[in-house]
């Protein structure tokens, strides 16, 4: 299957909880179309919009049915700019770890915090490690099950014309700490939300030359792992 295909077909040889062709097409659309959007053209978002994306969110699935996920809506301008301050800190550290490629790396700007027209901090609750139920041997599950969150979000925003970028360059506990969470509280990502003027053809790291994705063949294995299934090096 190709990246851009939408699967067609008779609706009336479908499984019997199949959705239609269309709403099928809709689904591997929204899906195939989001984008991590870093460029934003301000605007707003209407309040039942953003309403049923959280939602959305909301909705997601999560191990031992947690839900570790808590949104913070940023609605102070002051917090948005001392938000994206602890971004352009942590930005010129990976430009630092990333040696070779820094000043690469540092063309590539992170202004939705600043632009974008909602501005969501979504955090992980204290108390995660009371948690067994899934957890005991993966603790991780919990980022796992708020990582679902935010992309239930994420394609609910595309399906509605929204963009939504996902910014993980901070200091979680200089944000944690900025925000007032209480202890053992882990913000997860800075999420901006808002119209844009058009979605990237293809994803905005693609089209800079940063990376491509790997073929689907490469990412598939057979009972057993491939000695050569492993990630490149920067």
């Amino acid at each position: 299957m190709s990246e851009q295909h939408i699967p067609e077909g008779d609706d009336a040889a479908l499984p019997d909880h199949a959705f239609t062709d269309a709403e099928r097409a809709a689904v591997y659309r929204a899906i195939y179309e989001r984008r991590d959007m870093r460029h934003f053209a301000g605007g707003s978002v209407p309040e039942d919009v953003l309403l049923r994306l959280l939602r959305a969110a909301h909705h997601a699935p999560s191990v031992g049915f947690m839900q570790p996920w808590r949104f913070l809506r940023i609605k102070s301008r002051a917090l948005r700019e001392a938000i994206h301050a602890l971004v352009e800190q942590e930005r010129v550290r990976t430009a630092e770890a990333l040696g070779q490629r820094k000043d690469e790396f540092m063309q590539l700007k992170v202004q939705g915090v600043l632009d974008a027209a909602e501005v969501l901090v979504i955090a992980m609750p204290p108390g995660r490690e009371t948690q067994i139920f899934g957890r005991r041997t993966l603790p991780e599950m919990d980022i796992a099950s708020a990582a679902c969150s935010v992309q239930n979000v994420w394609l609910a925003a595309r399906a509605e014309g929204l963009g939504l970028g996902w910014v993980s360059i901070f200091d979680p506990v200089a944000l944690a700490q900025l925000l007032r969470m209480p202890r053992g509280a882990h913000p997860l990502g800075v999420l901006c939300l808002g119209p844009v003027s058009h979605f990237y053809e293809a994803p905005m790291l693609q089209e800079e030359k940063w990376a491509a994705r790997a073929p689907l063949q490469d990412m598939l294995m057979d009972d057993f792992w491939a000695q050569d299934s492993s990630l490149p090096s920067e």
